[in-house]
Formats: structure tokens, sequence, C-alpha cells
């Protein structure tokens, strides 16, 4: 615990106390501070010129021109962080089973100012993990859209895959009929089977794994983009305990500046 050796300090490690915000589930201060220390050193980076001499322009533009390379390198490495991320990692089955986030309030944010590039990849990791937890129902939602989408455009693949459910339907309609499963197991086995072949070649002429790979794409494009970018907020809670968070999340605001 960051506070057990002194409970009564009012000041405690950095680290320390960054490891008790991650571990109370305060990510929305870490995300909060690391912006704001992003904004700091970039200020500190790029002074405004003050005086007129040839000299301090040339300092000036020298430092200005060696920022924006130092900007560049970090877009670039957080880029790549995201690029080579596992969205997935924290995400469980039971961020699937509470109810879906507000798409205007929550999902998408009450304004423009909800939205930022991350200052860094540490930032960019811990918002896409989270947020892929916090909207895991939204970004699922969108990926089936995203899909019949697809099918709409590609109504050769629409065709194929119904044609594979007309397949299965009568697969399961014959084994109800006939009680193939006790009576006739072996035809049974081959009607499966021919299903199977027959459910792999209609969608192999369908194109159905271009459809496929196509919503996947744009899917995980849209859910890494969008999670990269949504600043953290505090998560819903019941009313007590929502008064309490607001409450401790004033006296860590004050504590951590």
């Amino acid at each position: 615990m960051a506070f057990a050796a002194n409970p009564l300090s009012l000041s405690v490690p950095e680290a320390a106390f960054e490891t008790w915000l991650r571990d109370s589930g305060y990510l929305e201060i870490l995300d909060d501070r690391t912006a704001s220390a992003s904004a700091s050193a970039s200020a500190n980076r790029n002074p405004s010129p003050t005086a007129a001499t040839t000299t301090t322009t040339t300092i000036t533009t020298t430092i200005n021109s060696s920022s924006s390379s130092s900007d560049l390198f970090s877009f670039l490495r957080t880029l790549a962080s995201l690029l080579a991320l596992n969205p997935f990692a924290k995400l469980a089955a039971e961020d699937f089973a509470g109810p879906t986030p507000s798409w205007t309030l929550e999902f998408l944010g009450p304004a423009a100012g909800c939205y930022s590039w991350p200052a860094g990849p540490a930032q960019a990791r811990m918002r896409v993990q989270e947020n892929v937890r916090r909207y895991a129902r939204n970004y699922a939602f969108l990926s089936l859209l995203f899909f019949a989408c697809s099918l709409y455009r590609m109504p050769i693949s629409l065709l194929g895959l119904m044609s594979s459910l007309v397949i299965w339907e009568l697969v399961r309609f014959c084994n109800e009929k006939w009680d193939l499963e006790q009576r006739f197991p072996g035809l049974r086995q081959v009607l499966v089977r021919f299903a199977q072949f027959a459910t792999a070649v209609i969608l192999y002429v369908c194109n159905l794994q271009l459809t496929l790979i196509s919503a996947i794409g744009v899917s995980y494009a849209v859910m890494i983009l969008h999670a990269s970018l949504r600043k953290l907020t505090p998560s819903n809670q019941p009313n007590g305990m929502n008064r309490n968070r607001r409450s401790q999340h004033r006296r860590l605001q004050f504590f951590s500046k």
C-alpha cells in the first residue's frame, strides 16, 4: 500500500501513488495526470521568444525544430505501440454481461473534449485495454453492423450464407423427424459430413471469407482508433458508491497537484 509507511503523511512517492491509483481503479486520474505531464513537458520544450536578438531567434528555431522531431518520434512510437498492442488482453466474459453503455453519453461522449491523442505508449495501452472492457458490447454491435453492411454490398456472399443456413436447418429437421441420432447414427454422421463439405464449398465459391476479412479489419480499426482517442472517465456505479467515489476523486485530484 502506498500509505502504509506513514498514513498521516500528505505526500507519497510518485511511483507508489500511481500504483495505488491503478490498483484502486482510478484510471481516469492517471489519464489526466499523463496528459498534464505531457503538456507541461511540451511547454517547457517550446519557450516563447522574449528577446529580439538574432541569437535568441536562432536558439528558439533550433529548439522548435528539435521539439518537432521529438514530437514526430513520439507520435510514431505511440502509433507502433497501438499496432502491436493486444486490445483483448484484459477482456473477460463478464464484460459482455452488463448493460450496453449509452451510445451518446458514454460511448461517443458528450463533447469533443472527451478525445485526445495519447501522450505515449503507456497511456495508449491503458486507454485501449480499459475502453475495450467498458465498451465491449458497443464494439460487438458495431462489428455485426459492419458485417451486415459488407453482406449488403456483396449479395452473392449473403446468398451463400443463407444457403449454408438452409442446409444445416435441413439436417436438423431430418434428425428430429426420423430420430437419426438414436435409430440411424451412421446416416446422421453422413448427413453432417455432407453438410460440412457443402458449406465449405458454398462459402468458398461465394467469397464469404473476403466479407469476413473486410468486416473484421474495419471493426478492429474503428475499435483501436476510438479506444485510444477516448479519454477515460469514471465508471458508473451505484449512487452511494458513486457519491463516495466523487468525494475521493476530489481529494485525489487535490493531492495529485
